[in-house]
């Protein structure tokens, strides 16, 4: 047994653990036996061995006092609502103080309304429509007249940009001259006119997008024109586009 421990520690690592195992063995019971000297030679406190009366009536005195509470903020009064703004005037052409007149007609599956006070004339596509080198889609060319010339306008592409369906100008049967003036608007049908008074449509009381709609026939639901508007946009896109159309 001897010589096996012997040789055990003959081993340097077995011989390092053993030293440091009996070193933490020595320090705990030492450190062991410190403590439980130190704990038996503190002597007892006083506040242990008796209670303070002094402490325990003041505690009894502050349980006692009332507890003031804080009085409440009071509530601020809610502001008033603001009054709602009236609503802007409707934008009302001039000819539209009174019941009119008005035809529909359909351009790619789109129905229209014009006051017929401000209709031209409405003229058949039976000769061929020259176009013009350069224009823009929107434009169709002109209907040579005997008395005057008409600038025809692909109405779908005027008002439809972007969302005209394919072949929409194989189905243009009439052009509606707008008022007195040189234009005129493509369209695929014309159906009866009919009476209308101003109750009837819902006016515009903006016009920043599509100036042309002054408003919407409430009971056919179809877009009403602004004729004289309508033909100064055409005059004006003509000039930015410098169209010859002589």
């Amino acid at each position: 047994m001897a010589d096996e421990k012997l040789t055990q520690l003959a081993n340097p690592t077995n011989a390092i653990a053993s030293y440091l195992d009996e070193l933490l063995h020595t320090a705990t019971g030492t450190a062991l036996s410190e403590d439980i000297r130190e704990r038996e030679a503190e002597p007892v406190p006083l506040a242990e061995a008796q209670p303070q009366p002094a402490v325990i009536q003041e505690v009894v005195v502050s349980a006692l006092k009332p507890t003031i509470q804080p009085e409440p903020e009071p509530e601020p009064e809610p502001e008033p609502e603001p009054e709602p703004e009236p609503e802007p005037p409707a934008l009302q052409p001039d000819w539209s103080g009174q019941p009119f007149e008005c035809l529909i007609f359909t351009v790619a599956g789109l129905q229209l309304a014009v006051p017929l006070v401000l209709l031209g004339a409405i003229h058949r596509i039976e000769d061929d429509i020259r176009p013009v080198p350069g224009s823009p889609r929107w434009y169709m060319g002109i209907r040579a007249g005997t008395q005057q010339n008409l600038r025809v306008v692909d109405t779908a592409e005027w008002i439809m940009a972007g969302r005209v369906p394919p072949n929409a100008r194989d189905n243009y049967k009439f052009v509606i001259r707008l008022d007195n003036s040189e234009w005129g608007l493509a369209c695929d049908d014309v159906a009866q006119s009919f009476t209308l008074s101003p109750a009837d449509v819902r006016w515009r009381t903006a016009r920043s997008k599509r100036p042309w709609l002054a408003g919407t026939v409430i009971e056919q639901m179809c877009a009403l024109v602004d004729v004289r508007t309508m033909a100064d946009l055409l005059v004006r896109a003509e000039q930015e586009h410098h169209l010859d159309l002589s």
